[in-house]
């Protein structure tokens, strides 16, 4: 009898150990967000977002576009992005980050990171 409570005992610490490291990993995960590209426009216009996240621009619109920045070096640039095409950018340090599309420089947006 001693050994099959010891044996739950123990059993269950193990697993609560690991519970406990998954939920704090998840909660130290940095935000993953969305900006929308449709109708000639990027939405949300501005996106506040913690240091570290990663932003992730879909393109839903019928023809391409692109997500550049505005900064000189380029912070970052995408490729021509197709139809449900993807493209990511993990933002590392605070700062205002503003962007356009290079191939209708009308189309704006901006990260605000924190």
């Amino acid at each position: 009898m001693a050994v099959l409570v010891a044996t739950l005992v123990l059993g269950t610490g193990v697993f609560g150990i690991g519970q406990k490291s998954s939920v704090t990993s998840a909660q130290d995960k940095a935000p993953s967000l969305e900006v929308k590209i449709d109708n000639f426009s990027f939405g949300p216009l501005t996106l506040t977002v913690p240091v570290g996240s990663t932003v992730t621009w879909t393109n839903r619109d019928d023809i391409p576009h692109t997500v550049v920045s505005t900064d000189d070096p380029k912070a970052f640039k995408s490729k021509v992005l197709d139809t449900d095409e993807k493209f990511s950018f993990t933002f590392s340090k605070a700062g205002t980050y503003p962007y356009f599309c290079s191939i209708h420089p009308k189309m704006t947006g901006k990260v605000i990171v924190q």
